[in-house]
């Protein structure tokens, strides 16, 4: 293992399934044999709110909260979420974003709009930029509830945890009858990131 600290921020809203994206990263990053903590935020998650998980890993982790500005990864599985926490990423970092929207209770209610150039605007802010279709490619693999794995997949890409611990994350991870469907989506997103 390098003596790199990895900082991946995982940000969605209630019900896409970001708290158990983290808990597949944080048990894919135990292979590497260093330290691993996770701290997650949810405020109102259950009607749509904001969900955070910060995964850190490496040698030595000394805290499960990043500052602003360090997160090497921010995966989010929604628009409007990547772009509430872009502060976070740091000048090097990669963002990988799902291009679906989820309306929040202001847009719904019609006292604002859904902001129209959200890809255009983060891909002009940040140039390490992957944006997927991972609602798409999780009906393909069986289960639109699948997001976060294809999510998980295109991380899986550009880190340094072997494919048989991602695999062994999930498997310990998601309920057996939907284990199939998991390892699809995985590969779909996998696929998708190409590099």
């Amino acid at each position: 293992m390098s003596n790199k600290v990895y900082n991946i921020l995982l940000v969605g809203v209630g019900g896409q399934g970001t708290i158990l994206a983290g808990r597949i990263l944080s048990r894919a990053a135990v292979s590497l044999g260093g330290e691993v903590k996770v701290s997650d935020i949810h405020g109102m998650a259950q009607r749509g709110g904001s969900v955070v998980t910060q995964v850190r890993f490496g040698p030595k982790v000394y805290s499960p909260a990043m500052a602003e500005g360090t997160a090497d990864f921010l995966v989010a599985f929604e628009k409007l979420e990547a772009r509430r926490w872009l502060p976070y990423l740091n000048a090097d970092g990669k963002l990988i974003v799902n291009k679906e929207e989820i309306h929040p209770l202001p847009v719904l209610i019609g006292a604002t709009t859904y902001p129209s150039a959200l890809e255009d605007e983060m891909s002009k802010m940040v140039t390490n930029t992957l944006m997927l279709d991972a609602f798409d490619l999780a009906r393909q693999a069986g289960n639109v509830k699948a997001v976060n794995v294809v999510m998980m997949g295109a991380l899986a890409k550009y880190l340094p945890i072997s494919r048989e611990a991602w695999e062994e994350a999930l498997a310990s991870s998601v309920p057996e009858r939907f284990l199939e469907i998991n390892k699809k989506a995985f590969q779909l997103g996998w696929e998708t990131a190409g590099i």
